[in-house]
């Protein structure tokens, strides 16, 4: 199994490999990996000639420092689990410098108010970091298809959105969130958790799936209302925030349209550690 520390030596490789008619995948990664992303390479080897993942853990999408720090960094370990998944697999796993060559900065981007709803509000600056750094990984892999979690919901909508606003030669995919027995959406977050919190965590897609069963009798505000009501109180979790939007602008959702999709979206603190969770409602 190929892996890569330089960007050029990763270009020249994947320039001499891909024939006519062959087409990279690419599964951009902040490592510490688990089986939602190694659900993503299955999907990216199963539809393409060239699989490439990186495992990068961006300075720049994190508003939060002791974040950045904290944030597990396991390469030993992802590289044996891509290696499982199959040794064809390239990987890029570059330095800070490799990637930003010394200016670790954002580029200031219009997301046309996508970056302004739930995430953006509560991380400033974190979807400029997320577009600067997908942009500068796909100039440097040329993907024909890139693979995200729809965890991320908007983090995925706002990489369709920067594909579109660059007019990139990349179709994005979006694939469903894998969870552990208790419900808990998959995240390289949830190795930070005590044994109790992760337990008790499947609270957190419970309380969704609540939502989802009472979502066509009930306004939105009074559902917003109750998914507030079951974290009030809680001794291990404290809700940052709770927002049912629609899923093509993420606009808050007043009042329900029968020709709209709506989903919910949550982020909860467990200490410092943040768990953020989505599903559709209709």
């Amino acid at each position: 199994m190929l892996v890569f520390e330089h960007k050029v030596a990763l270009s020249h490789h994947l320039t001499t490999l891909k024939k006519p008619k062959a087409t990279i995948g690419f599964v951009p990664t902040m490592g510490a990996l688990h089986e939602g992303h190694l659900s993503l390479l299955s999907n990216s080897l199963q539809n393409n000639t060239l699989t490439v993942i990186s495992i990068f853990v961006n300075p720049t999408q994190f508003n939060n420092p002791e974040d950045l720090e904290k944030y597990p960094r396991t390469l030993e370990a992802d590289l044996k689990k891509i290696k499982q998944v199959s040794e064809d697999i390239i990987v890029y796993a570059p330095t800070v410098q490799d990637i930003y060559e010394g200016n670790t900065q954002s580029k200031a981007y219009d997301f046309d108010g996508l970056e302004h709803q739930m995430e953006g509000k509560f991380r400033p600056g974190h979807f400029d970091g997320v577009g600067t750094v997908v942009k500068k990984l796909f100039e440097i892999v040329q993907p024909d298809f890139a693979y995200f979690g729809e965890k991320d919901f908007q983090q995925l909508q706002i990489v369709k959105k920067l594909v579109a606003k660059e007019k990139l030669s990349v179709t994005i995919v979006g694939c469903p969130i894998f969870r552990e027995a208790n419900g808990l959406a998959m995240s390289s977050r949830n190795e930070r958790l005590s044994d109790q919190e992760r337990k008790e965590a499947g609270i957190i897609f419970k309380t969704l799936q609540e939502i989802k069963t009472l979502f066509p009798n009930k306004s939105t505000s009074s559902l917003k209302k109750r998914v507030a009501k079951v974290f009030q109180n809680h001794p291990l979790f404290q809700l940052e925030y709770v927002e049912i939007a629609d899923e093509a602008t993420l606009q808050t959702c007043i009042r329900k349209s029968k020709n709209k999709t709506y989903r919910i979206f949550i982020a909860v603190f467990a200490n410092n550690v943040r768990l953020i969770d989505t599903i559709s409602l209709n």
